[in-house]
């Protein structure tokens, strides 16, 4: 496992083991784990991730309560393993005073569940969207301050139903918690407004070979959803491309038409132009804040070095970042009493966040705003998701009653049936 301290850019305090200094220089500082993907086939997901956090980092001048950031970061590859592997050393040789991470849904279950065996750190998820993360016995010192996988799916059925008139479906997605809590909040409304599903194809994480799932598509469907990213997305579509497509519309799950897959090399991905989808952010969304937020991103790295507009990946962790250390600064710096103060701030925290207002219900899971988009093209070629509509107060239960929620079940590759 990487262990990598973020030394450009970063505000952290160099400590010399064996110095005179490093007991002073150990009380004035907070240390803090970053965990991402950084590895793997969503490598570039936790890249731009890890450029949100900067951002945050940089927002704060180095400093929370009074103390120096120091960075320590646990690499993974989206798998849980590797996600347990990275946050036992970042908790118990490192040290670390909180967690911002992880990146993937199932890294987010493991770290759930670590939690529960480390009530003295504090976990403030990255940006993954496993739904049963928070919604499943949850770990009182995690804290989400990002909409689950399902919430971004949400209003996305009925709209490609209503809007577009496509009334049969097949989904090709991955093989996986996130996938499947993203595909749910889509299904759950196109099912709901008399859509129908006729096929579900699942991959494992890491496909290189989508020969066979792209011969397995039905060509008598309106349109085909893609629950795919990063690196998968991208394969996926050169394939399908090379393979000559079918004459079907696609959907986008909510990272298949990220900034990370916009922004890929080659002409593949211009086929999801005029891809709806849905998630936390729209990159034309004429907000303030988020226009503002835009702008620093783009300050803040070369353009060699970033996508066009920020993806939702550094949102996510910029989000995370910021209420950890706008909560240490409420606190003075003072983690005592088993972080009880510092929890207590970020349970009650409105977060004034780029993509719009976020606070957290009683599992400390996120209510925000969705963004139903559409991929469209800029005079300069990059693609962009632009704003159909938005949807805020979007709760974990999609605004059903709960007891009716949990009727449906955990998502999975059946659920929700198109009944």
């Amino acid at each position: 496992m990487l262990r990598r301290t973020l030394m450009t850019g970063f505000a952290v305090t160099a400590l010399l083991a064996g110095s005179a200094s490093l007991s002073a220089a150990l009380a004035e500082s907070v240390k803090v784990g970053f965990m991402a993907t950084l590895e793997g086939t969503y490598t570039v997901l936790g890249e731009d991730g890890q450029r949100g956090f900067k951002m945050a980092v940089d927002k704060f001048g180095g400093k929370a309560g009074g103390k120096d950031i120091e960075v320590i970061v646990g690499a993974t590859d989206a798998s849980p393993e590797s996600a347990l592997r990275a946050v036992r050393k970042l908790v118990e040789q490192d040290k670390v005073d909180f967690i911002v991470g992880p990146l993937s849904g199932s890294e987010g279950i493991a770290l759930r569940d670590y939690a529960k065996t480390q009530p003295q750190v504090t976990i403030i998820n990255g940006i993954s969207g496993a739904q049963e993360t928070t919604f499943v016995d949850p770990a009182p010192n995690f804290f989400r301050f990002n909409m689950d996988g399902a919430q971004w799916g949400a209003g996305l059925g009925e709209y490609v139903f209503n809007e577009k008139g496509w009334k049969t479906v097949a989904a090709i997605a991955e093989d996986y918690s996130f996938a499947y809590t993203n595909f749910l909040g889509f299904a759950l409304g196109y099912c709901n407004a008399g859509g129908k599903i006729t096929d579900r194809l699942w991959v494992p994480l890491g496909t290189k070979d989508f020969a066979s799932i792209i011969a397995a598509i039905p060509e008598d469907v309106d349109a085909l959803y893609l629950g795919l990213g990063g690196g998968d997305a991208v394969n996926f579509l050169n394939q399908y491309q090379q393979a000559g497509g079918a004459d079907v519309a696609l959907i986008g799950g909510t990272i298949m038409v990220d900034g990370t897959v916009l922004s890929a090399k080659g002409d593949s991905k211009n086929a999801l132009i005029g891809t709806p989808s849905s998630g936390p952010q729209a990159d034309t969304w004429d907000d303030a804040n988020w226009q503002a937020f835009v702008k620093s991103y783009q300050d803040a790295f070369p353009p060699e070095a970033r996508f066009p507009s920020p993806s939702l990946l550094a949102t996510g962790y910029y989000n995370a970042a910021t209420a950890a250390f706008t909560c240490m600064n409420e606190v003075g710096g003072d983690l005592s009493d088993g972080h009880e103060g510092f929890r207590a701030c970020l349970t009650n925290l409105e977060l004034d966040a780029p993509n719009g207002k976020i606070k957290l219900d009683g599992n400390r899971q996120a209510i925000g705003s969705n963004f139903v988009t559409e991929v469209v093209e800029q005079p300069d070629g990059s693609l962009l998701n632009k704003l159909v509509t938005k949807i805020d107060n979007v709760n974990q239960t999609l605004g059903m009653d709960e007891a009716e929620f949990r009727k449906l079940g955990l998502p999975s590759r059946d659920i929700v049936q198109c009944n």
